[in-house]
């Protein structure tokens, strides 16, 4: 098989009308795509504990993903917890872990969690690191003692970013929600 696309991209620099034969359907039922800049008007840190934040920036509630950037602000943990759905990560910043895992995340590394994996995020760099992170279905928390504590979906990460909105007068952004 060729790795040379046949079918040469348009060389024009313009929009091009496509024929789209449900496009009545598209528009009828179909949800936009969105943007979000790097201002904090379009989405705030949100704390996540005392030494972490949550840049929220796309809840899908159809699907029960949600897509942030998680901010260890130092070195810390993020308390053991373990997936009930798959997420894909990426690491911006600094450098991240698993206390389960023998390697370290650092700017550019790409990893993916599965569902059942239990693990526990740390950093012991300096400035901490902060995590892209495409996630779907919930995540559930536990305490040093292995007991179970809070459940997160799109729906516990909807409140979260909309409680702090409220509670900080800033305007919810529509543009997060598909």
């Amino acid at each position: 098989m060729s790795s040379i696309m046949n079918a040469p991209p348009s060389t024009a620099f313009k929009i091009v009308d496509v024929p789209e034969n449900l496009a009545h359907v598209i528009d009828a039922h179909g949800v936009k795509g969105s943007f979000i800049g790097p201002s904090e008007a379009e989405s705030p840190w949100v704390p996540f504990g005392p030494n972490a934040a949550i840049r929220h920036l796309a809840f899908d509630v159809r699907q029960n993903i949600y897509c942030n950037v998680l901010w260890l602000k130092g070195p810390g943990v993020v308390g053991t917890h373990k997936h009930r759905g798959r997420l894909v990560m990426m690491c911006l910043e600094g450098s991240l872990r698993y206390l389960e895992h023998d390697w370290v995340a650092g700017p550019g590394d790409f990893f993916l969690e599965v569902p059942g994996e239990r693990h526990t995020l740390v950093s012991e760099h300096p400035q901490g690191g902060k995590l892209w992170g495409w996630m779907q279905g919930p995540i559930e928390f536990y305490d040093e003692e292995g007991q179970f504590v809070e459940t997160a979906d799109v729906w516990w990460f909807i409140n979260h970013y909309e409680s702090y909105c409220r509670e900080n007068n800033i305007p919810i952004n529509p543009q997060l929600y598909l």
